[in-house]
């Protein structure tokens, strides 16, 4: 077993180590609007749920050389956003959506992905994926960067406002995750399918 002080490892090497580590993970494509008007969207991996009660997710968005990344401000500013799952047919189109643009272009067009309006929000989501879930920022925290007093993270919690589910995935409240055929991000450029399924009962 090697052990390893994070904080004699460079930013670079801790990441590596991180997500090479926690795998696999989740991946959350996100739209939101800027003040402009412009529909942002952009994958993110450092996703997950926070509370079921009421409905919460959670999305960490790292900062690119100490600059907020248009996701993370469009979100602070219009206080709401979309998150959708990213499965085994849109995931192409998605990992177009991650090109760097300047905030005044649609990542959006860019994929040739299709806008739908939302039900209790303003910021349209995407046709192609088949869960969707229009949020409202229920809190936004910065995360320092160590030894320093700039953010290197905007940690966004988002409320869950309104689901939807396509309905050949949805059967008495649940959701068939092989229908839904999930991918997750492993490192570099690697993604992973569901893969097998197996069951283990919980203890009493």
């Amino acid at each position: 077993m090697i052990s390893i002080d994070p904080s004699k490892n460079t930013e670079r090497e801790n990441y590596k180590f991180l997500i090479g580590s926690i795998i696999p993970r989740p991946i959350a494509f996100v739209t939101s609007l800027s003040k402009e008007g412009v529909l942002n969207g952009a994958p993110f991996s450092y996703f997950n749920i926070v509370s079921a009660n009421p409905p919460m997710i959670s999305l960490a968005i790292q900062r690119s050389g100490g600059k907020q990344k248009d996701t993370a401000r469009n979100i602070i500013g219009s206080q709401e956003f979309v998150v959708h799952i990213v499965d085994e047919q849109n995931v192409e189109s998605i990992n177009k959506t991650a090109a760097s643009l300047p905030p005044d272009q649609s990542e959006i067009e860019l994929a040739q992905l299709t806008p739908v309006n939302s039900v209790e929000i303003s910021t349209p989501g995407v046709n192609e994926a088949k869960i969707r879930m229009e949020c409202r920022l229920e809190r936004s925290l910065e995360v320092g960067r160590e030894g320093s007093d700039s953010p290197s993270c905007d940690f966004i919690i988002g409320r869950i406002v309104h689901f939807h589910i396509d309905s050949s995935l949805y059967e008495n409240g649940r959701i068939d995750p092989k229908g839904l055929a999930a991918v997750s991000r492993l490192a570099g450029n690697d993604y992973a399918k569901i893969g097998e399924i197996f069951e283990i009962e919980r203890p009493q």
